[in-house]
């Protein structure tokens, strides 16, 4: 593995990374603030690991929470967890900095697994909306329509089809690293077809649907407030847990947002224009957007009393003292 890479003077060097004679020379150094950052990360893994770990476990564990929405949220977390194993240890070791400059085999492996997990939280998050589009706005179509079945299906085409971006953008490298500016037109009509796929269209998809179920769940408050008072409280139950649930995991793709769409507009003006962005300002995007993994449970665990009941039973370990998976979670 090659340790060092000269590169132009006028950029910002990677703290990891050390300067001799006329040249920035990337090489492993052991700084102090190299090693507090890499201490920052390593913390960072652990509670996105930790954290998903407890969702994983709340979901598989608890009968209560054998619900299709939360079988996407299972998943969801899962592709988080793995992003704390595997994306988080693979780019504190070969970070942007040194991948913008080497062409190693990890290098291509790092960013095909973070290809494949951000695909897969997107496509998580737009069946998710699709779940809440029924629960809220077709509720009488609801249990038959979004079955354990169908979200299986969700789940097995979100993963199947992150794969083949990440492929997509794989093969679009390979192809540029062989022939160069002769098919620098066909790579790059594949990578702006790759980021429409995995971002911007389910993207668009999303806002489309929680506009309509804010529009929806508006109208039925309004109705509740008209009818008599025996049919208002049952009906105002279900409408507010419904409500609830689809506020929390808006919020959960909001954040999704907040911490992906500055790397994701980065990653297309990088394509389109070739704009060259100090080395700093890409690993601090490439870093907030890996951060939304840590962010999830923390959601759940605000807003969704029964994941805090859920977390609390995990952390204390009354698992291992009995059976509780048919307790009821409040």
């Amino acid at each position: 593995m090659a340790s060092e890479v000269v590169v132009n003077g006028t950029d910002v060097i990677h703290p990891c990374y050390e300067f001799h004679h006329l040249y920035y020379v990337l090489s492993k150094t052991h700084s102090l603030q190299c090693v507090l950052l890499n201490i920052f990360l390593s913390l960072l893994s652990i509670i996105i690991i930790c954290g998903n770990l407890l969702i994983i476990i709340s979901v598989v564990y608890f009968k209560q929470l054998h619900t299709p929405t939360n079988y996407l949220i299972l998943s969801l977390a899962v592709a988080d967890l793995f992003v704390g194993v595997l994306v988080f240890p693979l780019s504190i070791e070969f970070t942007v900095t040194y991948c913008v400059y080497e062409e190693e085999l990890l290098c291509k492996v790092r960013s095909s697994i973070d290809v494949t997990l951000s695909t897969a939280s997107i496509l998580h998050l737009c069946c998710i909306s699709i779940d809440r589009y029924y629960a809220v706005c077709k509720p009488l179509m609801y249990r038959t329509t979004i079955t354990a079945h169908v979200v299986g299906v969700m789940i097995l085409m979100s993963w199947c089809l992150s794969v083949l971006v990440a492929i997509g953008f794989l093969v679009a490298e390979l192809n540029y690293a062989k022939c160069g500016e002769e098919c620098y037109i066909d790579v790059l009509i594949a990578n702006v077809a790759g980021l429409i796929c995995s971002f911007y269209f389910p993207v668009s998809i999303m806002l489309c649907i929680y506009v309509k179920i804010f529009l929806v769940a508006q109208k039925q408050a309004r109705s509740i407030e008209n009818a008599n008072h025996q049919s208002r409280t049952s009906r105002a139950t279900v409408s507010k847990t419904e409500r609830k649930a689809t506020k929390t995991l808006s919020i959960v793709m909001g954040v999704f947002l907040i911490c992906w769409i500055p790397f994701f507009l980065y990653f297309l003006v990088q394509i389109l224009n070739q704009v060259l962005v100090p080395i700093a300002v890409v690993e601090t995007l490439n870093w907030l957007a890996l951060t939304n993994s840590m962010l999830n449970p923390f959601i759940y665990a605000f807003f969704y009393s029964w994941f805090q009941s859920a977390f609390k039973m995990i952390i204390l370990g009354k698992l291992f003292r009995g059976n509780f998976s048919r307790t009821g979670l409040h």
